[in-house]
């Protein structure tokens, strides 16, 4: 019999990473099944309150994050300088280049880049959750294509359906090609998937005497938070908290064990001081700049181009709204360079963890 590893492969202990990376879909379904008239009103609004926290606090707020991870990192600073420096400029003038073909050039890249980085998120986590088991070639390849065929195959329905009442940034920042002649196909392939997987793993359980319960809760996370925030709900408030909790909290766990552990073994005094940084305090202070800047930006969105929550964005009603197409051509992809910098970063900060990790 092959050896299996004894202890569950949790990132930082079974309590942090039960609260803030396995269990927001299954809290998001909770509150959805036990508030269902809040969840799925007839208007298909997101309440203000609701917008506040989800995509202020936690969706603007996890992308401010990143800091943590590279610029206020000395050693990740120091190591990828050039990477650091030039993210940013050509995010901007790549943006500039983009919103001059039309706003909706723009915001189709940046909706797509989106996808991409909440897709490869979840095989991330799969992979850090996988790090100590020994599996075999073909059975990683059928977790890889069954974690994508999850976050995939809704956006496949998405797109070939056409018939969503929400949107990922804007109307129309997808390219839809409605074919519903389609969907039967790709249900029955999507089920095949699932089914591969599930067979795979009875036969890793027979074969290890062992269940990796992070690794499958992101598994069924996963197809939890994706099939019924797109498919099976047609709400926006629905789709955004699915996909806003099931995201944002789990990165803003990652980026806050990053920290912990980078200065656990510390043993200068000036590097236990950094240490004790990341206590109570510490969390506070991290939520709080993080918020604070979230505040920041999308004041500045509302006040020069939106204009849709001044009464959240009171300190920033003086500011004039941009109505000049060529001011917003700059001030557009300005605005949303966080954005963009922390999508085309990500592929990068946590490359050699996940490779170490596999």
């Amino acid at each position: 019999m092959t050896s299996h590893p004894k202890k569950q492969p949790w990132l930082q202990s079974p309590l942090f990473d039960s609260l803030y990376i396995l269990s927001p879909p299954f809290l998001c379904l909770l509150a959805i099944v036990l508030f269902p008239g809040f969840f799925q009103a007839k208007n298909n609004a997101v309440p203000v309150a609701a917008w506040i926290v989800l995509i202020l606090l936690i969706d603007v707020g996890h992308v401010w994050s990143t800091l943590f991870r590279t610029y206020f990192d000395k050693e990740v600073l120091r190591r990828k300088r050039q990477l650091l420096l030039w993210v940013p400029i050509l995010a901007w003038v790549g943006g500039i280049l983009l919103h001059s073909l039309g706003g909706i050039v723009f915001w189709r890249m940046l909706a797509y880049l989106a996808v991409y980085h909440f897709v490869r998120q979840q095989y991330g986590f799969l992979r850090l959750y996988s790090r100590q088991e020994s599996q075999s070639q073909n059975e990683r390849r059928i977790d890889a294509v069954a974690i994508y065929t999850a976050t995939i195959y809704p956006l496949l329905y998405w797109h070939l359906e056409g018939n969503r009442r929400f949107n990922w940034f804007i109307d129309g920042d997808f390219y839809f090609q409605p074919q519903p002649g389609l969907l039967p196909v790709l249900t029955g392939l999507y089920l095949l998937v699932l089914a591969a997987y599930l067979i795979k793993e009875v036969q890793l359980v027979w074969r290890e005497k062992y269940v990796n319960l992070p690794r499958n809760l992101v598994m069924v996370g996963t197809l939890l938070s994706w099939y019924l925030g797109i498919v099976y709900y047609n709400g926006d408030l629905t789709f955004t908290t699915f996909n806003v909790v099931s995201h944002g909290i789990p990165y803003l766990a990652l980026v806050w064990i990053y920290g912990r552990r980078k200065y656990k073994k510390a043993a200068t005094t000036a590097a236990m001081a950094e240490r004790l940084s990341f206590g109570a305090m510490g969390a506070a202070f991290f939520l709080g700049l993080v918020f604070l800047l979230a505040y920041v930006e999308e004041g500045l969105w509302d006040a020069l181009v939106w204009r849709d929550h001044e009464s959240v964005f009171s300190l920033f009603t003086g500011l004039p709204q941009v109505e000049d197409e060529l001011l917003l051509t700059v001030l557009v992809p300005l605005l949303a360079l966080p954005q963009l910098t922390h999508y085309i970063l990500d592929g990068f900060i946590w490359k050699v963890s996940r490779e170490k990790a596999g």
